[in-house]
């Protein structure tokens, strides 16, 4: 799962992005406002941690620019202002917590994981299922009927993605959000390779879904076998 920590202080929201690691977050960090601004509209984040303080802008503008946007995140603010007004203030921008600084990791976390586990999300502690496929989120392990196979942790990216959006399409820029985050700069191509190699594993392992490309837009998971290269074009109005 990907994060986005938006913090001015870059020495400590790279700390934070290293304690996270071992709960299984990734995470980029913006320094700014516009730079969060700009993050979330090539990402589709799983969380944001979101610092009042900004330099260009106060944090709780953001948050209510970004809800006007129709974004549903959920958006835990951590800052030293703890008073009940900025409390309340932050809960009627459109935030889903609050935690105050200074505060330990394992509460971060913590609070993470439960935003994570409410009804509606569902990131944590499940195991999603397609046809005769299953991904367990916790391990990351995948099973093709009663069969365990061993499937490249970018490849259960993919997978999963696929899964929650079963019957719709993935854009190919959601993909590379997860897999990449804002800062990396994937090879052209990247995304396509992942693809193939899972297609062919599903399909050499017997699965029911197929996966499709959808030219020019990105990829669609769907019950049923067939052929290991499937393409789909669509028309744009």
């Amino acid at each position: 799962m990907r994060l986005l920590i938006v913090e001015d202080k870059l020495k400590y929201a790279k700390l934070l992005v290293e304690r996270l690691k071992p709960a299984g977050f990734d995470a980029d960090i913006e320094t700014t406002a516009a730079g969060a601004a700009r993050a979330t509209s090539k990402v589709a984040y799983s969380a944001i941690v979101l610092d009042l303080g900004l330099p260009d802008r106060d944090g709780m503008d953001f948050l209510r620019s970004f809800r006007g946007r129709g974004k549903t995140t959920p958006v835990l603010i951590v800052t030293a202002r703890s008073g009940l007004d900025d409390r309340l203030s932050g809960l009627r921008a459109g935030a889903d917590d609050f935690l105050s600084k200074p505060f330990s990791v394992d509460e971060l976390i913590a609070r993470l994981q439960a935003l994570m586990r409410r009804p509606g999300r569902d990131y944590l502690d499940q195991t999603l299922r397609a046809g005769n496929v299953s991904l367990d989120t916790r391990n990351r392990q995948v099973n093709i009927g009663d069969q365990m196979h061993v499937v490249r942790l970018r490849e259960t990216f993919i997978l999963e993605l696929l899964i929650r959006n079963l019957g719709g399409v993935v854009r190919r820029q959601d993909f590379e959000g997860q897999l990449f985050g804002d800062e990396d700069e994937p090879v052209s191509n990247t995304v396509e390779v992942y693809v193939h190699r899972l297609r062919r594993q599903l399909a050499e392992g017997g699965a029911t879904v197929s996966i499709h490309t959808i030219r020019g837009v990105g990829y669609m998971m769907i019950e049923g076998k067939h052929p290991l290269e499937q393409s789909l074009a669509v028309t744009h109005c």
